[in-house]
């Protein structure tokens, strides 16, 4: 094949254009998204503080400008979340007219599965993780008397909503796991009984991966690591499925191609 099925070649001048429009596109969609993400940036840290309601502390702040500037967060949080779609989309259409139908058609779940693991990771530790984390930290709170000082739990507006966006990114990220090796696995990088003979290596890396993108609990860092190591089984499965199915096809290639050879017309020239 000469190139990309059903596509025309594109001089470089057209290329960039075409990739500036799709960028135009993408810093549009974000910025819309931002500003209607600000009116309701309250409502969106309503929902994010939610866990933390069970402290029975009210938030504080002791900059003038911190909450702003929140609100700024929180608004930039919601945009890019929202144009994801919009932006993945404007990627996929500017990278696919230069791929085969096939490879078209093999990397189209992997773009369709990335949001998805994104929100189970997110949900994960939103829903799960989150509250066992503050109920942890606020265990540490003391009741002060005549010898004993007292230590309570004064949340900050900023640094809460820091902490929550930083990790409902970081489980995210890390619940693309399988996409990642599945996906390297469909182009042929890596491999099941690879991925099997590293179990040992990868489990430590989840371990320190939890270790630096979780509060530096033990609670805290098992119910990310448990997570990770089970996602990383699932993505030797996947291997193994997509390796069984690429030699399913292979054996019917071939089986294909004998057929033809033993099907093909033959002329015999006789010498006299």
């Amino acid at each position: 094949m000469a190139g990309a099925e059903e596509e025309k070649k594109m001089p470089l001048l057209e290329h960039l254009v075409e990739l500036r429009k799709r960028l135009l596109f993408s810093v549009v969609g974000f910025a819309v998204a931002c500003v209607g993400c600000y009116f309701v940036a309250q409502h969106m840290f309503n929902f994010l503080a939610a866990p933390m309601l069970v402290t029975g502390k009210p938030f504080q702040y002791t900059d003038l400008v911190e909450p702003f500037f929140t609100q700024l967060k929180l608004a930039a949080f919601g945009g890019l979340c929202i144009s994801f779609p919009l932006v993945a989309s404007q990627i996929w259409a500017f990278v696919a007219p230069g791929l085969y139908k096939n490879e078209r058609k093999a990397f189209l779940p992997f773009l369709v599965a990335t949001p998805i693991m994104f929100l189970i990771g997110a949900a994960f530790f939103y829903y799960f993780l989150l509250p066992l984390a503050i109920q942890f930290f606020s265990s540490f709170q003391v009741v002060g008397g005549p010898d004993v000082p007292t230590i309570e739990l004064q949340p900050k507006v900023g640094e809460y909503i820091n902490l929550v966006m930083a990790l409902i990114f970081a489980f995210g990220f890390c619940f693309e796991l399988p996409v990642l090796l599945t996906l390297l696995a469909r182009v042929g990088i890596v491999t099941s009984a690879g991925l099997a003979s590293k179990r040992r290596y990868a489990i430590v890396g989840v371990v320190a991966v939890a270790a630096v993108v979780t509060p530096p609990d033990v609670l805290s860092q098992v119910s990310l690591a448990i997570p990770l190591i089970g996602l990383y089984e699932v993505s030797i499965l996947l291997a193994k499925l997509i390796e069984k199915k690429r030699a399913q096809q292979d054996a019917e290639a071939e089986k294909e191609f004998d057929e033809d050879v033993d099907t093909a017309p033959t002329s015999v020239v006789q010498r006299q």
